[in-house]
Order: structure tokens, then C-alpha cells, then sequence
């Protein structure tokens, strides 16, 4: 795969950063579309601009064939995958994969005009088209784009567009291998918040939503999202531009959820790969709550020591104790560890966690382009993170989250 780097002096890559071209207009069909019967399960693939600074458009082309590898030999007449993809800033279409005279088609449904819709508003009326072209029991949600976890994406302080300084984007740097987090021009970044409520607007709680996207797998995600899916999958790092492995992972995405399978299918495809990096973990939204309680009465009792911080595990690329640069992202077992002494009430948070966390996957080290391309090593590992202890600005509003306001 090829890809045309670009330069650009700002790293609008945050939250996930989510450049969700959200679009509503039509092109050129006022008709309502049809409502097909019922069916079981749709899988809804979002895959919109990510901006021009750090596109991530050839390899969606390759996750949708790689998908496309997986329909024609696991399709089934009770299940849709939908897919919406933006070519550029100002053509984005939405189309099925249809299983044909023994072969895989994609059977075109709607066209969008520009759009830069990152609302709520914009999400939820995309997600209608969704249920209108392929209404089902349940659904499923794989968003790819770039990432930054729960970063607001605006604001003067704290948010992904303050994030200038200007290094140059991985992305133009020889040697380095891009990922899915530096990107995401501000004109298409979506807060978490945002896509919750469009999610919820549709009237639809997600079978599970897969996070394509860097630093998505994060107690601060879950939390705001733990009403409209029962389960996230994601990563607790940078995500390679290559993205999930849908060829061989896709299978286990497709009727009843295997999310067992679903790790180990990205374990045994980076494991292997060139750049041998990656984690992985997947998220039960019904026992987050219950982990949040356990985690304000720890905090009720404890403070952390701030001279214990370079011992947590971190895993982002941030390796500078303080400032704009400073760890956003670590490990939380490993800091709740460090926070508490209580020998009852740790284990009873790590047994919880267990629950929230039942199934992750990571390799020894994990990858990072900040910085001219690095590689860390993982020496504690709960398939999620929290940016409590962290003294970056750019997690100058984690007081804000819904994580934080629930927890202390």
C-alpha cells in the first residue's frame, strides 16, 4: 500500500480524532429509502475523511477489500454489512456488500455532497439512513479514522486543536511508520460525547462499537460511551495505519460477537507484522459503572504520589515529565496499583477490572510515531487506560469527563 504524505505543522490527530464527516445532504434523490424485512445483524463500517494533513484513505480501501474477503466466505441472509466511505472532502457514498452469482458486489445506496457535520445531529441522521437501507435486531459500529482517546476536540486549553508546536507529522518523516494517530484535520474531529448522543438520537444501543483509531480503549471512552454499546474494542495505543486485521478478524466481528478470537486474530496479525506492535482490548460496558464505584472509594482514601508517576506504565508516546508533552495515557491497573494500599479493596478493583477488561491482547512492545518513531516496552498490561495521574495540559480537562466526575 501506498500512501501521499503530506506536511502540516499541527497535530489535529486527537480524541478519535474522530474526523467524522457526519453528512445529511443528498445527492440528488429525494426519495425516502426502502425499509427492508428485518434481519438479524448489521455491521455499520464509518470510514470518513480524515482531512488532508495525514489521509487514511488507501488503507480503508484495503480494509473494506480485506472485509469484502471476509463476506465471501462467511456472508449470511440474515446479516448486512453497510459501509460509508469518503474518498475525499467532497464525495462520500454509502453502499452494502452484496453477495452475488458467487462473488462479493458493492451495491451502491446513497451519495453525500460535502458535508463537515462532527454533531450529534449529523451522526444520528446518518444512522438513520443506516436502520432505513437495513433494518435489523441488533447492530455493530467499526469506526476507522485517527484517534486520541477522550481529548475534547476543541478549546483553548486541553484540546485537540491547541495541539500545535510545530513537528513536523509523522507522516513526512523517513523511517517512520504511520498510524492512525497523528491526523485529523479540526474540521472533521468528533468528541466521544458527540457520538454517544448521535448513537442515542438513532435510537440504537450498538452490539459492540470497534475503535479503528489510536488510544481508544480508555476508562474516560467507556464510560461515556457504556449506554449505547454493550461492548468496545480498541486500542490502548497508536494503531497502525494498516488498522485491524479484517481478513482474517473479520469473521469473528460477524454474527455473534467472538471477542476471544477477535484478540487473537490481532495478536497473531501484528505479532507477525513487519512492525511487530500492537494492543488490544475489549471493554464490557455493563460492568464499568460498578469499577467506577470501586474506583471513587479508593480515591476517597487515597492520593496518589506523584513521585511514583515514572513507574506507571505509560502507553502513548509522551515522554516528557510535564508540559504539552507529558504521559495522557497509562495503564490503569498498573496506576491503581501504585494509588492502593488496601490489600481487600485492590484486589477487589482488580477482580472488577477483570470483568470490564475480559479478554486483551498485547505484544512486548508497543509502537509509537511521536517523536520520530520509538518502540516501548509493556510491563503491565489491563487492556485499558486512565489519564487520572497524568500532568500533561492536553489532559488539562480530564476533571471534565464523565470518568473523573463519577470517580472523585
Amino acid at each position: 500500500m501506498r500512501i501521499e504524505y503530506k506536511y502540516s505543522r499541527f497535530f489535529g490527530t486527537f480524541l478519535f480524532s474522530m474526523c467524522l464527516l457526519l453528512v445529511v445532504m443528498s445527492c440528488g434523490n429525494d426519495d425516502e429509502p426502502p425499509v427492508n424485512p428485518t434481519i438479524s445483524h448489521t455491521v455499520f463500517m464509518y470510514l470518513p475523511w480524515t482531512g488532508d494533513s495525514a489521509p487514511l484513505t488507501s488503507y480503508f480501501r484495503q480494509n473494506i477489500a480485506d472485509m469484502e474477503t471476509t463476506w465471501a466466505a462467511h456472508h449470511s441472509a440474515d446479516e448486512r454489512i453497510l459501509v460509508f466511505f469518503a474518498e475525499n472532502n467532497s464525495s462520500a457514498s454509502l453502499f452494502a456488500l452484496d453477495y452475488e452469482d458467487g462473488k462479493v458486489v458493492r451495491r451502491p445506496l446513497k451519495q453525500y455532497n460535502q458535508a463537515t457535520f462532527t454533531t450529534a445531529q449529523g451522526l444520528t441522521g446518518l444512522l438513520n439512513d443506516v436502520k432505513n437501507y437495513s433494518l435489523a435486531e441488533r447492530y455493530s459500529m467499526i469506526i476507522g479514522c485517527h484517534g486520541m482517546g477522550w481529548i475534547p476536540a476543541s478549546g483553548k486549553s486541553g484540546s485537540r486543536a491547541r495541539m500545535t508546536g510545530g513537528y513536523p507529522w509523522h507522516w513526512e518523516v523517513s523511517g517512520v511508520h504511520p498510524t492512525r494517530f497523528f491526523g485529523g484535520d479540526a474540521g472533521y474531529q468528533t468528541d466521544i460525547t458527540a457520538l454517544a448522543q448521535g448513537i442515542k438520537g438513532a435510537g440504537i444501543k450498538m452490539e459492540y462499537i470497534l475503535l479503528d483509531d489510536c488510544y481508544m480503549s480508555g476508562l474516560e471512552v467507556a464510560y461515556d460511551l457504556k449506554e449505547v454499546t454493550h461492548y468496545l474494542i480498541g486500542s490502548t495505543s497508536e494503531v497502525m495505519a494498516e488498522g485491524m486485521p479484517y481478513a482474517t478478524m473479520g469473521q469473528y466481528l460477524l454474527g455473534d460477537a467472538d471477542y476471544e478470537k477477535v484478540c487473537d486474530a490481532f495478536y497473531d496479525f501484528y505479532s507477525t507484522f513487519q512492525y511487530p506492535y500492537g494492543t488490544i482490548g475489549v471493554t464490557n460496558c455493563a460492568e464499568v459503572e460498578r469499577l467506577a464505584q470501586l474506583m471513587k472509594d479508593i480515591n476517597s482514601h487515597y492520593t496518589f504520589d506523584p513521585s511514583l508517576l515514572s513507574s506507571v506504565q505509560m502507553l502513548d508516546g509522551y515522554l516528557y515529565a510535564s508540559g504539552s508533552y507529558a504521559t495522557i495515557f497509562f495503564d490503569a491497573g498498573d496506576y491503581v496499583s501504585k494509588l492502593c494500599t488496601d490489600i481487600t479493596l485492590l484486589a477487589a478493583f482488580n477482580e472488577q477490572l477483570e470483568r470490564v477488561v475480559p479478554y486483551k491482547r498485547h505484544t512486548k512492545k508497543f509502537y509509537t510515531a511521536f517523536g520520530g518513531g520509538r518502540s516501548i516496552s509493556i510491563k503491565a498490561f489491563s487492556g485499558i487506560t486512565i489519564s487520572d495521574p497524568s500532568v500533561s495540559v492536553m489532559a488539562a480537562k480530564k476533571g471534565e469527563t464523565g470518568w473523573y466526575v463519577a470517580t472523585h
